[in-house]
């Protein structure tokens, strides 16, 4: 199966909306591999630590709003 890991980091971007709380922190319950090029890729800081969340950068926190309202928000 050829997956798209780009799909996957938006969708993962995405939901990160759904566990958002202090503005800027999310739960990183999910994969780290996929938490590790939302890192690379800017849209949180270094997901490698002992607290349960990550922080969004300001472009992951406008991405992850838009991505969020795209993917599940009803017209």
């Amino acid at each position: 199966m050829n997956i798209d890991e780009d799909k996957i980091d938006q969708t993962v971007l995405a939901l990160l909306q759904l566990t958002l709380h202090d503005e800027v922190r999310a739960w990183k319950g999910m994969d780290f591999e996929v938490m590790n090029r939302l890192h690379e890729k800017g849209y949180i800081h270094d997901p490698v630590n002992k607290t349960k969340s990550v922080v969004l950068t300001e472009a992951g926190l406008k991405e992850s709003t838009q991505l969020f309202a795209t993917l599940f928000c009803k017209d």
